[in-house]
């Protein structure tokens, strides 16, 4: 009766042990989490006005989607703007490549994955996280724009995570630039015929968004949006995207 009772009493002690530890490990984790913040945060509010562009990071070299961000990037670099991605493979390594030949900086924000995904070498300003969420405070932060290809999960979340901050006011007014008609147009027809037609989103919430075919198209619509406000945001942007 005596041994089980130990054996309980010892059993709890060692729980609240492995409890402290594991609470220690996430404690300190904030460390980590800052230090993510605060580099980015240095390296990134220099590069300004830039274009945060997404899509599949499983694009091959010769599909023309690939061709296709390849140009973009170069137009918007030629453009002055700076090129942020994922820095990884497809689309994010076609971006990059393009902006890399460009006149503005090629920047990657790679992201630590189980399935270890190499950074592409055409980066002049390469950062590294752990986190996907402070990761993706960088993408909006400094962002003039954000240019969305054709992919997956991955871009559908940064493109409903930027619909979502703009749609609530949680981030400035931005042009949101889908490239490619024929692979949106599915989705663009559910928002409609669901968000819209269901009340979970207003029609005016469709216009958070255009979509384009060419590099011309994605560059005339960035200025379009600009043509009647500065690139940096005002006072009162800056306030509300200290909140971000």
């Amino acid at each position: 009766m005596h041994n089980d009772n130990f054996e309980s009493i010892t059993e709890r002690q060692r729980s609240r042990q492995r409890n402290d530890s594991s609470l220690t490990r996430e404690s300190w984790k904030i460390f980590q989490i800052m230090a993510e913040f605060v580099e980015g945060f240095e390296k990134l509010s220099r590069i300004r006005p830039s274009v945060s562009i997404f899509g599949s990071a499983r694009t091959p070299e010769d599909h023309p989607y690939y061709k296709l961000a390849e140009d973009i990037a170069l137009s918007l670099s030629d453009a002055g703007f700076s090129v942020v991605t994922g820095g990884g493979p497809g689309i994010m390594g076609a971006a990059n490549k393009g902006a890399f030949k460009g006149r503005a900086p090629s920047i990657g924000l790679n992201i630590d994955l189980p399935q270890e995904q190499a950074p592409n070498p055409d980066q002049d300003i390469e950062l590294h996280f752990r986190h996907f969420f402070t990761r993706k405070v960088m993408f909006v932060k400094y962002a003039s724009a954000y240019v969305v290809l054709p992919g997956g999960f991955g871009t559908l979340d940064e493109l409903a995570e930027i619909l979502t901050l703009v749609q609530t006011g949680k981030t400035r007014r931005i042009p949101i630039v889908l490239v490619g008609r024929d692979f949106w147009s599915g989705l663009i027809d559910w928002f409609q015929a669901r968000l819209v037609g269901e009340g979970m989103i207003s029609a005016d919430d469709m216009s958070l968004f255009h979509v384009v075919e060419t590099p011309d198209e994605v560059i005339d619509c960035i200025f379009e949006h600009y043509s009647t406000r500065r690139f940096e945001p005002s006072e009162s942007e800056r306030e509300v995207m200290l909140d971000l």
